[in-house]
């Protein structure tokens, strides 16, 4: 009996739901209360994103070795420095920010000194071809004077034809990633974690928008962690106990002030994610890449079983190992080109 009346009330529910679409989706705010009244899909995302904002501001933008507003401010600097033709006053509203970015990363000692050398290089480079007559300008040239440099003109742009010449044709670049397909079986072998490290060298040199690379590969190897997340997903069924070695991409939603970038860790986090496979392929190890479903107890699962606080959202797993020879992998047929490039 109670199980029919459960039935029934969800048959309700649902019809209800199909009767009201139409009416929410003409209006912002009636789909607000749509899915305030139906769906829980986006409470976990909502809150996520107001614990970051104050995590941001607790930390001042820091992030352990790295400071996101630095890195963010440096490269607008950058991008200054390189336009034809190049304007001798701009950054005026973020400049003197960035010289506080700068001095709070110095008094890190844990900043990574790679980033603090390219800070340096390109502010320095910005204070010597600006207007320094601009009073917003010589306030904060006077205040960088008086912060520690690193002496050097390594980290600052450059002209293209500066750029190492790379060997890779288009051909051998499109063997490559036809070699690449999502491998589900592989061999009883453990995953070197230094091959993993020469992987994520090729994935950091992936596009990140203001060079923030908001995300973390969390490697997991170690049973019964590595089940217990494979199985999360939903996407595993009948190879989640062949995975020797697991990658959890994650976003961390605590680079950006604001909310409006908050779908950012999912782009940057993806482009990295594709050049690390590729180059796990060049190292002999096989991937595939597992769809993270947003859905609320997934969400808590996983981030009690990675102690991830809330802000810190899994983008994918990747699974990773050497490919059994006797293992089957899907045909996939790709699309054409012809077919998905429009003319505009």
């Amino acid at each position: 009996m109670k199980t029919t009346v459960i039935k029934l009330l969800k048959k309700v529910i649902e019809q209800l739901q199909a009767a009201l679409l139409p009416l929410c989706s003409k209006s912002a705010i009636l789909s607000g209360l749509y899915f305030t009244f139906f769906s829980r899909d986006f409470f976990y995302e909502h809150q996520a994103i107001l614990k970051a904002r104050l995590a941001y501001k607790r930390q001042q933008g820091m992030h352990g070795k790295s400071s996101a507003l630095l890195r963010r401010n440096i490269h607008r600097l950058e991008k200054g420095l390189i336009m034809q033709p190049r304007r001798s006053i701009y950054a005026l509203d973020y400049i003197s920010e960035t010289i506080a970015a700068y001095r709070v990363a110095l008094s890190n000692s844990e900043v990574d000194q790679s980033e603090l050398q390219w800070a340096s290089d390109v502010i320095t480079e910005y204070f010597s071809v600006v207007d320094k007559n601009n009073p917003v300008i010589n306030e904060s040239f006077l205040a960088f004077n008086q912060l520690s440099t690193l002496c050097s003109t390594s980290k600052k742009p450059y002209s293209y034809h500066q750029k190492a010449p790379h060997k890779v044709e288009y051909e051998d670049f499109l063997a490559l990633t036809k070699f690449r397909t999502s491998v589900r079986w592989f061999q009883s072998k453990s995953v070197e974690i230094e091959k993993i490290k020469k992987a994520i060298d090729a994935a950091l040199q992936a596009p990140s928008a203001c060079n923030r690379q908001p995300f973390q590969f969390y490697s997991i190897s170690n049973q019964p962690l590595l089940k217990k997340l494979a199985n999360l997903p939903g996407g595993t069924a009948g190879f989640a106990d062949n995975i020797p070695h697991l990658i959890a991409v994650v976003g961390d939603l605590s680079y950006y002030p604001l909310s409006r970038d908050r779908h950012v860790i999912y782009i940057d986090s993806s482009l990295a994610s594709m050049q690390f496979m590729l180059a796990l392929e060049t190292l002999g190890l096989s991937s595939c890449p597992i769809n993270w479903p947003e859905l609320i107890n997934q969400d808590k699962a996983v981030a009690s079983l990675l102690n991830l606080p809330q802000y810190k959202r899994v983008v994918m797993f990747i699974a990773v190992g050497y490919p059994s020879n006797s293992g089957m992998i899907p045909y996939s047929d790709k699309k054409q080109a012809k077919d998905i490039l429009k003319h505009v």
